[in-house]
């Protein structure tokens, strides 16, 4: 896997791959969540969907993708989920399915960015919100 710029590490990493990136503005990703995982076994047997807050947690790893400055190697900041406000899941999301990852930010006060973000699965939200971020040294 890429290095996204990301602190997770597996098996927490959940962006796959940036497909767009405007350097503390806004980010495109996407990721996929194979059949395979542990997490389905228990969500749900026979009938598996990606849990709310997996999904919730990859559009974090977009927005601190999205707040990283395109400065240098040597000092990357790091992201703290700080607040969920306002998510909705409007459908359902399955392993294996394609999901685009979309963060853009609405505004920053001293530490805190709060982004507007999205999920889709072949064309259609299934989920969206907005998250606060806290940039930590």
């Amino acid at each position: 896997m890429a290095d996204l710029g990301l602190p997770h590490r597996p098996p927490f990493v959940f962006v796959r791959e940036i497909v767009g990136r405007d350097p503390g503005v806004s980010a495109e990703c996407t990721t996929v969540f194979d059949r395979d995982d542990p997490m389905f076994a228990g969500h749900f047997p026979g009938n598996p969907l990606v849990p709310g807050v997996i999904l919730t947690e990859a559009l974090a790893q977009t927005a601190g993708i999205a707040a990283a400055p395109a400065a240098a190697k040597d000092s990357k900041p790091h992201f703290l989920l700080s607040g969920i406000r306002a998510m909705k899941f409007f459908h359902a999301v399955r392993p294996d399915q394609r999901i685009i990852l979309r963060a853009t930010k609405l505004a920053q006060v001293d530490n805190l960015l709060q982004f507007e973000v999205e999920a889709l699965v072949e064309g259609k939200v299934v989920a969206a919100g907005q998250i606060v971020l806290n940039e930590v040294a």
